[in-house]
């Protein structure tokens, strides 16, 4: 007889799929209602939403940093004395670049958001606060960049904007949210990139991504369900 079929496995796969299928429904409903309270028309929401994503892994090169690396010792035997020997850090180079989907766009929103709704001192307030913390929470990792938790600059974001612009709390949110996060995670802690080793840090890649993506679109639906 061969083997009968594993119908609990089978029912398991056919109950994850549907609940990722309901999952990605939500969140594309969640996406496209923040985008129309920010003031993106319904035409331009899906292209742009797709950009970001699809930008999320175009980095262009803009700079080549330089680093003396860290210092490291070597443990030599002789005569059976152990002894640690300084070696000299090896010069590294980090490719500086800027992330499409997680700069280059969200930039370029806030800025069609900052001149169509008239909202310059309330964003910049925003902004800066966002910035400060952020970059006081900023670390650098290797292999990732400068990495910020996720969950604080929506939340950042989100409050400021309902204290200083409550009736256009939506557009202050997601510029608050994705400039300071850029700013403070990437920009300001630029001469910090030399820690991360040799390869590439893109502004607004993979270490603060998300929170420049997230942290825009969940700051408006924050705001937007007061």
């Amino acid at each position: 007889m061969g083997d009968r079929p594993n119908f609990g496995f089978v029912l398991m796969l056919v109950l994850g799929l549907i609940y990722a299928a309901w999952l990605g429904v939500f969140l594309l409903g969640g996406l496209q209602y923040a985008y129309q309270r920010i003031g993106i028309p319904a035409g331009a929401m899906f292209g742009l939403m797709f950009a970001e994503l699809a930008g999320s892994g175009i980095n262009i090169p803009i700079k080549r940093l330089h680093s003396a690396g860290q210092r490291s010792v070597q443990r030599i035997q002789l005569f059976g004395a152990r002894y640690r020997i300084p070696v000299a850090p090896q010069r590294t180079t980090t490719t500086l670049a800027i992330n499409v989907g997680g700069a280059i766009i969200p930039t370029g929103v806030s800025i069609y958001l900052l001149v169509k709704d008239s909202i310059g001192w309330q964003a910049a307030v925003g902004v800066a606060v966002v910035t400060v913390i952020v970059h006081l929470i900023a670390r650098p990792v290797r292999g990732q960049g400068i990495v910020v938790p996720g969950f604080i600059p929506p939340l950042l974001a989100a409050g400021i904007a309902l204290a200083v612009a409550p009736h256009m709390a939506a557009p202050v949110a997601y510029v608050s949210g994705t400039l300071g996060t850029l700013i403070g995670a990437d920009l300001t802690n630029i001469d910090r990139i030399g820690e991360l080793g040799g390869g590439e840090a893109s502004i607004g890649g993979a270490g603060t991504f998300d929170g420049v993506f997230l942290s825009g679109i969940v700051a408006v639906l924050l705001v937007s369900i007061r």
